[in-house]
């Protein structure tokens, strides 16, 4: 899938695998190769479950829809689906750039709106402001409650609901110079080694912990402070961030478990929910630590 850059070749796809899709720098998704690799997208009735008030609008017709408007998937995500008949309807999400736009972009991150649905009732379209590390490949979703983010039900009439979906991505997108401050901000903000120790102990529970903050796992918390690139091995709040989030999303951190005597390693959160969630929460917990600070 990689063509060897010396021979002026850029990557085709930055990320393929069964169920994720991402397009290489400067590069978009087309509707084709995601209906080849992730046919769930395209489902072109709703699972049967459904009643007859559920306005089904395929998301590909959305994606056709948003496309138009000048809204580039980058980036496409099905969950895998507990049950057979529900194989073709399951959640998904899909990552846009407004083609074109300016001021999306703080060194290598890069503003995105997400989108997240389903097709079995497991999901609404849901929209919210993200961010892009290219460094790491790694995708960020920000907190609901400092900026926009829109909810569109599966009611209504079709032409109304195209409209606010159409709506929702535009009042996410707006929000861009303000997600965009943070990293800005935040690389601006030094931290001493006991404020990294707490961030990264609360990250920790957010990721271990159970519904009462219990914690049972040997992972440490200065392993989620590892850094796996020399230029994110800094003491400010967005390096800090960016070390936690990738090593708690990532997975691959090792430690022996003394109650098993066997070696854990953490694995790489895929599910769509799983990973907004944890995203947010990591994202609230970087910005407490900037309100803090300031």
């Amino acid at each position: 899938m990689y063509h060897h850059r010396r021979f002026g070749f850029r990557p085709r796809r930055a990320i393929v695998r069964d169920d994720v899709l991402r397009a290489a720098p400067g590069q978009s998704l087309s509707l084709d190769e995601m209906r080849a690799r992730l046919p769930a997208i395209f489902a072109e009735a709703p699972h049967e479950s459904r009643s007859d008030r559920y306005v089904y609008i395929p998301t590909h017709n959305l994606l056709e829809g948003l496309i138009k408007e000048g809204f580039e998937p980058v980036e496409a995500r099905v969950s895998k689906a507990r049950e057979e008949s529900r194989k073709g309807f399951t959640k998904h999400m899909v990552r846009f750039r407004a083609a074109g736009q300016k001021m999306t972009a703080v060194g290598d991150t890069s503003f995105e709106a997400v989108m997240r649905n389903a097709h079995d009732g497991t999901a609404a379209y849901d929209f919210m402001a993200g961010l892009f590390r290219l460094a790491c490949l790694n995708g960020m979703v920000v907190s609901d409650g400092e900026f926009a983010s829109a909810h569109v039900r599966h009611s209504g009439n079709r032409d109304k609901q195209l409209t606010q979906v159409i709506d929702a991505v535009y009042s996410v997108v707006k929000e861009a110079p303000k997600v965009l401050e943070a990293p800005r901000l935040w690389a601006s903000i030094p931290l001493r080694r006991e404020e990294q120790m707490a961030m990264a102990e609360s990250a920790r529970t957010i990721r271990f912990g159970d519904a009462e903050g219990n914690v049972d796992t040997p992972i440490r918390a200065e392993q989620l402070l590892f850094a796996r690139r020399p230029a994110d091995d800094q003491a400010d709040l967005w390096s800090t961030f960016n070390r936690i989030q990738e090593n708690v999303i990532r997975g691959g951190l090792s430690a022996h478990n003394t109650t098993t005597h066997r070696r854990s390693t953490t694995r790489e959160v895929r599910g769509i929910d799983a990973d907004i969630k944890l995203n947010k929460a990591l994202w609230q917990l970087g910005t407490k630590m900037a309100e803090l600070k300031a």
